[in-house]
């Protein structure tokens, strides 16, 4: 099997997803009806009030200071997460909210990104920001245009 690398670092594929095209990996040929971020892997032990951390660079395989990861939220709509780690609670729209996507997000983990509690501790840490967009994001009409 191919090795599939971001940036130079190891990528957390789901070993249970299924591509559209036997040529190309299911997180770029998604089944149709396929959430986004479909091919990589949700930590389902990863979970905070009902949200859950998703992935994309590998975290166990290689320490990394920076990284990209999605959020599920309980209704299962989800948004990217671009990390680093840092001292900064800071949250920074990288591209805004969308009806497939309630955005990705520019974010700063205190804790470094090396196992399945940290990264426990860091969606709590992020988790108040990110409620508040989910939140807005849910709201009946925000995608429509004012006349």
């Amino acid at each position: 099997m191919t090795e599939f690398r971001s940036d130079g670092k190891p990528l957390a594929l789901d070993p249970d997803a299924v591509s559209a095209d036997r040529n190309m990996p299911p997180f770029v040929a998604r089944p149709q009806g396929a959430p986004v971020y479909y091919g990589f892997r949700i930590l389902e032990d990863v979970s905070v009030e009902g949200f859950r951390l998703g992935i994309i660079t590998a975290i166990e395989e290689e320490p990394a200071e920076s990284g990209d990861a999605f959020v599920v939220a309980p209704d299962d709509s989800r948004a990217g997460l671009v990390w680093e780690t840092g001292e900064y609670p800071l949250i920074q729209e990288i591209c805004p909210p969308e009806p497939v996507r309630w955005g990705v997000w520019g974010v700063f983990f205190p804790h470094p990104m090396i196992s399945n509690e940290n990264a426990r501790k860091n969606l709590a840490f992020i988790l108040p920001e990110l409620r508040k967009r989910w939140e807005q994001w849910k709201q009946p009409n925000h995608f429509e245009q004012e006349p």
